[in-house]
């Protein structure tokens, strides 16, 4: 197969060309619209119960909730003062005259004390906007959000805006800010590993502007992917994590071994076919480890993952191709001009040798292998102290204290909660529907008798059908016991009539039931995809078992590291981030399948040059040897990219970013350095020939069906004869 896919790269090298800069043009235009048509991506499935119930609500008695807090303050005057009355009241018929909103509620229609801040100076008004979804009530808001403005301001008052749309218009364009930071770090240090690594000019621009089309093929992919399903605005940060990381690291190995093959002798042809079918062959199965894991995450029921796997999916595969066939074609083009513009300083480089036997990780993995077990225990030791943080880890959710210090959305829902009565009250909302007015008079008398609850009282005119009812209580909505009360007011059953309830941890309840039934199928099948690649890779069955156990270990160490600085709030203070107690579990989910995913990357690249070493007839402890030697320093320049590149958005004003970030860049590195340096040889020496066991059948299923560099059938590995270990 990759002899076929050399040649005909080769061959239509110019149409490949071609496809490139159609891409380029087609991602940089229609692609970056994506951004447009992003939305929150939603934490629980349409069919979950609260999301049913909210909709049962809104189709009773409207849209209850406000999407907009229009937040009015005056140094030097208070609500009761006629101008302050005037200026605001002014306002407020100025937005009731927008086609667009739907209702406007201020303190001077209620006189309702809720609405005037404890200082007097402060009121605020709540706006419903027009619009059937979130989506579209979104819109909605972009469109008017000046005009929302401008009414009030005029009058000399500050007009500071809040609410869920606004919220979200404060994401939207944090996550524009953040990739224009992240690349402004990202890039020119990218640039100067890479000049290092290759010591010429033309070779470290490639795998940029490989890195580049993943970025911009990912975008418009995804926004074909919007058309059908929503995707979170956060993918848009995802995928330039995930694109530009692994198409730099899949283009650091073909360019490394296409060096290889031209400082062999070889003509460019010869050493682009040798290339896709080795190199090649690597990045295909990385590639495809990555694709089909994050397909994992579409089996839990949690809409937010799946924009972002189609997301990482569509750019991880973007990447791959990318590598695969348009990074060959350029080089067949370039041939050894791939060296031009070497820089005086980094001297004349030799490529490095297929079969080294002396140098730096030669001798790392000598010394590893002759005490493998007294390097393995305290190793494990080490990690599992890493990752015992993650037991005690409390599940929560996301709100303001993700955004900015200073995000204006954080800071009109800070202040209305510090600074208004009532403000610091939790609140649930619970529809009673049938049973006339005795029905609801139940209903608020077992809803007041529930642990924690505070008060029940109308949240709105009741209709000829229902009564709606607000319940305050007093706990941190993120809490287990917030949880329990929700699943205690479900319970609740009240003759001839139904109970529709929303609000407070309503969502996090049906959420954390979504995961905890679709993370054993979804874990179930990272594994399984994982094996079944592997094998098809190595022709082992011992070797995947392998690296899913390691994979085990350097994801749980990861995760400890994480729940240690985000779920425990340690270096808050350096990383300029506000600490809640908990952790997001949709945000662990999407970084176990993301760290599982990559775990397996550099094993990948180490394991097919110690796969090429075995099949040239080495034993076991030989092909390690080399293998490590050959990918030592690519691998190290390539986990020091991708730590770049992820640890960039460690700079994020985004929380969750920032974890995702930190999380990944913490995992890429025990994997290129822990795993890498002292598991992978040490378990390799300690299983000896074992490490390349299968089983006839599967063996002859290898021969037949393995993803190998010859198209030739090979002969299973339990039929060599390994020399002695």
């Amino acid at each position: 197969m990759y002899s076929l896919i050399g040649r005909a790269t080769i061959k239509a090298r110019w149409f490949i060309v071609a496809g490139m800069a159609a891409v380029f043009a087609i991602g940089a235009t229609w692609g970056l619209g994506v951004f447009d048509e992003f939305t929150d991506g939603g934490f629980v499935s349409s069919e979950a119960p609260s999301v049913r119930d909210a909709q049962a609500i809104e189709d009773e008695f409207g849209s209850i909730g406000a999407e907009v807090v229009v937040l009015y303050s005056s140094d030097t005057l208070t609500a009761d003062d006629p101008e302050f009355a005037a200026a605001v009241q002014g306002a407020v018929e100025e937005i009731r005259g927008l086609d667009e909103v739907a209702s406007v509620t201020s303190y001077y229609d209620t006189q309702l004390p809720s609405f005037v801040s404890e200082d007097g100076h402060r009121t605020f008004a709540a706006i419903s906007l027009a619009g059937a979804s979130e989506e579209e009530r979104a819109g909605v808001f972009s469109g008017i959000e000046e005009e929302l403005r401008e009414a009030g301001a005029t009058a000399g008052l500050e007009v500071t805006l809040g609410g869920g749309a606004a919220v979200f218009a404060d994401l939207t364009e944090q996550v524009q800010h953040d990739l224009e930071i992240a690349e402004m770090i990202s890039m020119p240090i990218l640039l100067l590993i890479m000049i290092i690594v290759f010591g010429a000019l033309v070779a470290a621009s490639l795998p940029l502007l490989i890195g580049g089309m993943s970025i911009l093929g990912g975008f418009a992919i995804t926004r074909v992917v919007t058309e059908f399903t929503d995707v979170s605005v956060f993918a848009a940060n995802v995928i330039t994590i995930i694109g530009l990381g692994m198409s730099i690291d899949y283009s650091l190995f073909v360019l490394r071994r296409f060096r290889e093959e031209l400082a062999a002798g070889r003509d460019k042809r010869d050493a682009v076919l040798n290339t896709v079918a080795t190199a090649g062959r690597t990045v295909m199965v990385s590639g495809l480890i990555i694709v089909l894991s994050m397909g994992g995450l579409l089996l839990v029921d949690v809409p937010f993952l799946h924009g972002i796997a189609y997301g990482v999916m569509s750019a991880v595969g973007v990447a791959m191709l990318s590598a695969l066939v348009a990074l060959p074609a350029l080089l067949y083009l370039l041939g050894h001009r791939v060296d031009k513009g070497r820089l005086p300083f980094t001297g004349k480089r030799r490529a490095p040798r297929p079969q080294a036997d002396t140098g730096f990780w030669h001798g790392l993995a000598a010394g590893v292998m002759r005490r493998p077990v007294l390097v393995l225990l305290p190793v494990l030791a080490f990690m599992a102290l890493l990752a015992s943080p993650i037991l005690d880890v409390q599940f929560g959710g996301v709100d303001e204290r993700d955004m900015p210090k200073d995000s204006e959305s954080r800071v009109v829902t800070e202040t209305l909660a510090n600074d208004f009565p009532g403000g610091e009250e939790e609140t649930f909302q619970v529809m009673v529907e049938g049973g006339g007015a005795a029905a609801a008079e139940a209903a608020t008398a077992a809803l007041a008798g529930l642990d924690h609850v505070d008060g029940v009282r109308p949240a709105a005119e009741p209709t000829a059908d229902a009564v709606l009812l607000e319940v305050l209580y007093d706990l941190d909505p993120f809490s287990a016991e917030a949880r329990d009360l929700i699943e205690d007011a479900r319970g609740v059953e009240v003759d001839g009539a139904e109970l529709f309830i929303t609000g407070g941890a309503s969502d996090r309840v049906d959420m954390l039931d979504a995961i905890g039934e679709g993370l054993p199928y979804m874990l179930g099948y990272i594994v399984i995809v994982t094996m079944v690649v592997l094998f098809l890779a190595f022709g082992s069955i011992v070797l995947p078992v392998k690296a899913v156990l390691m994979n085990a270990v350097s994801l749980g160490a990861a995760l400890g590291v994480v729940a240690w600085i985000f779920g425990e709030g340690h270096l808050s203070g350096l990383l300029d981030f506000t600490p809640s107690g908990y952790i997001d579990p949709s945000n662990l989910l999407l970084m176990i399948a993301l760290l599982f995913a990559l775990a397996t990357d550099y094993e990948v690249f180490l394991l097919s040059r110690v796969r090429e070493e075995w099949d040239r007839g080495a034993d076991n402890r030989t092909a390690v040897l080399r293998g490590m030697q050959s990918t030592g320093s690519i691998i190290t320049a390539a986990a020091l990219i991708l730590i770049v590149v992820v640890g960039a958005f460690a700079f994020s004003g985004i929380t969750f970013m920032k974890m995702i970030g930190l999380g990944m860049a913490i995992a890429i590195l025990l994997d290129a350095t822990v795993v890498r340096m002292l598991l992978v040889p040490a378990t390799m020496r300690l299983l000896g020939r074992a490490n390349w066991w299968v089983p006839g059948p599967l063996g002859r299923l290898y021969s037949k069906y393995g993803i190998k560099e010859s198209d030739e059938p090979a002969a299973p590995a339990r039929e060599r004869t390994p020399a002695k270990v």
